[in-house]
Formats: C-alpha cells, sequence, structure tokens
C-alpha cells in the first residue's frame, strides 16, 4: 500500500530582480523585473506504508521545499502529490490528522506548561481516543524515559528531553506518516541512540511510514532502508544503502598487525596508506582483489596479530556525491 505518491513535483518561486543605484532601484518600483527560480524541478517517487526513507541532499537542493509541499504548508507550482490517499493542498485539516512532523529546531510543545499538560491538550485537539493515548502514552514513556521530566516545564528541559517529548508528541495520536527534520541535532551520542533505537521500535510495532531529511548520516543509515538524494531541485538517486555502498563504495581498507615490524609490501592493485611500526594500512579494490588472497599473501613473511576490513564510510560516499566527485548514471537514481 503506497502512503507517499509524488508525481512531477515542481516548485517555482518568482524573485525580483534588484540592481544597484538610486536610478535603476526607481525603475524597479515602476517596471520590476523578477527571475524564475526551480526549487524542486519534476521530483517523482513513492514510498509505501512502513517504510523508512532518507531524503537528503546538500543545503539548497530542495528537500525542506519538498517536504512543506508534503505537509500541506507550501503549494506546488504543479506536479500531484498524494498522501494518506489526500491531496495536501486541498485537504490539510483532514492530512494534519494522519501525519506527525518533527523538527530538530522548533518545537510543538507549548514553552510554559508541563510536559503532561501538553499532552493533554494534544489530546483533546487531535480527539485521541483514551485507551489509544493511555497506551500510547505508556509505551512512549518507558523507551523514551518521559516520566522524569512529566511535570517540568518545556522552557527548563534540556535539548535532549525536549527532543524525545517532542518526537512522543508527534506519535500520540498514531500518524501514519511522520516527517522528521533534523531530529537528533545538537544532541549527544546517548541521546541520539535512544532516539534512534526508539523510531525502530515505533516502526517495527506500528508500521509507521517515516521520511528523515538530516545532514546526520548515522540518522540515516541506523534508521532508513531507503535513501533518496535530491541535487538542485532534481532527483539524482534512490535506492538502498547497500546498493549505494555496493555501487559507489568499492574500495576496502585493510588494517595488519604482526607480531614485528614489516618490511615493504608490493602487491599488484594494493596501495600502502600507512606503516608505523608492526602496523601496514593497505587500500584494495574489493572487486580485483580478495581479502583471503591479500591475507595469505601477507602471512608468507610475517605472523599476523591481528586484522581488520574496513567497510566504506556512506559519509565520504555521499559528500563526493555532493561535490560531483560520484557521478550517478540515470538508471541508478530511479529516473525511468
Amino acid at each position: 500500500m503506497t502512503a507517499i505518491q509524488v508525481e512531477n513535483l515542481v516548485k517555482e518561486y518568482r524573485l525580483t530582480v534588484r540592481s544597484k543605484g538610486i536610478a535603476s532601484s526607481l525603475k524597479s518600483l515602476l517596471m520590476p523585473e523578477y527571475r524564475h527560480v526551480r526549487a524542486v524541478d519534476g521530483v517523482s517517487f513513492s514510498i509505501e506504508k512502513g517504510d523508512t526513507v532518507g531524503f537528503i541532499g546538500p543545503n539548497g537542493a530542495g528537500k525542506s521545499t519538498t517536504v512543506k509541499m508534503l505537509t500541506g504548508v507550501l503549494t506546488p507550482t504543479s506536479g500531484r502529490i498524494d498522501v494518506c490517499g489526500m491531496n495536501p493542498e486541498k485537504e490539510r485539516k483532514r492530512i494534519a490528522a494522519r501525519i506527525g512532523v518533527v523538527f530538530g529546531q522548533k518545537t510543538q510543545l507549548w514553552w510554559d506548561l508541563p510536559v503532561y499538560d501538553t499532552y493533554d491538550l494534544l489530546r483533546h485537539i487531535y480527539k485521541i481516543p483514551k485507551p489509544v493515548y493511555t497506551r500510547n502514552l505508556e509505551m512512549f514513556s518507558e523507551l523514551l524515559g518521559l516520566p522524569e521530566f512529566f511535570k517540568t516545564p518545556v522552557r527548563q528541559l534540556s535539548l535532549g528531553q525536549k527532543m524525545r517529548a517532542d518526537i512522543a508528541a508527534a506519535l500520540l495520536h498514531d500518524p501514519e506518516v511522520i516527517f522528521f527534520d533534523e531530529p537528533t541535532i545538537g544532541l549527544d551520542v546517548v541521546a541520539k541512540e535512544k532516539i534512534r533505537e526508539f523510531l525502530r521500535t515505533v516502526n517495527q510495532e506500528k508500521g509507521t511510514t517515516m521520511l528523515f531529511t538530516t545532514h546526520d548520516m548515522d540518522d540515516i543509515e541506523q534508521t532508513c532502508k531507503r535513501l533518496i538524494i535530491i541535487d538542485h531541485g532534481n532527483k539524482i538517486y534512490d535506492g538502498t544503502m547497500n546498493e549505494i555502498k555496493d555501487t559507489f563504495g568499492k574500495d576496502r581498507t585493510l588494517s595488519v598487525e604482526f607480531s614485528e615490524p614489516p618490511g615493504a609490501f608490493v602487491y599488484p592493485g594494493v596501495e600502502t596508506i600507512d606503516q608505523q611500526g608492526n602496523k601496514l594500512l593497505l587500500k584494495f579494490r574489493k572487486d580485483d582483489i580478495l581479502v583471503s588472497q591479500l591475507v595469505s599473501r601477507l602471512a608468507e613473511s610475517n605472523t599476523i596479530v591481528d586484522l581488520t576490513v574496513q567497510e566504506p564510510d556512506i559519509e565520504a560516499l555521499i559528500r563526493e556525491i555532493y561535490v560531483g566527485g560520484i557521478q550517478i548514471e540515470p538508471s541508478l537514481s530511479g529516473v525511468g
């Protein structure tokens, strides 16, 4: 069952051209000139119910604009959007009851109210049945540790507490789809992992569809099964995390520790990155060289104490895509 359907989505802005000088400014007032900028340019994708999808791209790529159109905040210039079987532009009030939104730098909590009172207000606003509200609050309290600050006014919460409270608030009414914008921004590693584990549990137990826009690739890698990359308003990749690693992350790094300092190591297709004391760091392509062959060759001249094969870093791969170091073929971007 499809939760989100987007076809040829376009958002175009008309911007006033400003010229320097008093005469040019007066002319602009009388005969203004405009230029048109496409923030989103013909984007299409579909997301099935229960999917967890990372929607990423560099700053200014069109991510936030797309999400605002999906939630009904912005009206598209052209194209079609279907979220939970509804058009967000025309049915914004109805769709608000079926979706949830979490913005890492904003809050939907009442600043001066205790967290529990905010949740009680949300229960009435969303008309959540008492059994559903009680069940969800108990589940979220256990997984996120909410009772420790239930009676604390929101303005007195730490950043981590506020984010946990915000995420629970967005999920109280059992939304079918939830949108996350930088859900772990500014949090320490312990708080981040607690939130990620909570979101994985909610997705598994409730089948909630989740769309993430974030610059934290750990959020994407640990919570999302699929990745959509957008740049300059165009979709440039749509596939699984493993597919992007297999396609673009062919280099592997082998770290080897010997019982004594090794001599110079020469092997076709292998590059020595670093050599210090008893340790050797080698780079090779997985399609060209088998790890077992490489290890066997290394063991011929010295005793191996320890070794580690390092997989490609997804953040480094995405960074290369952003700056143009990796070119994505249309067949890999989900573009027909």
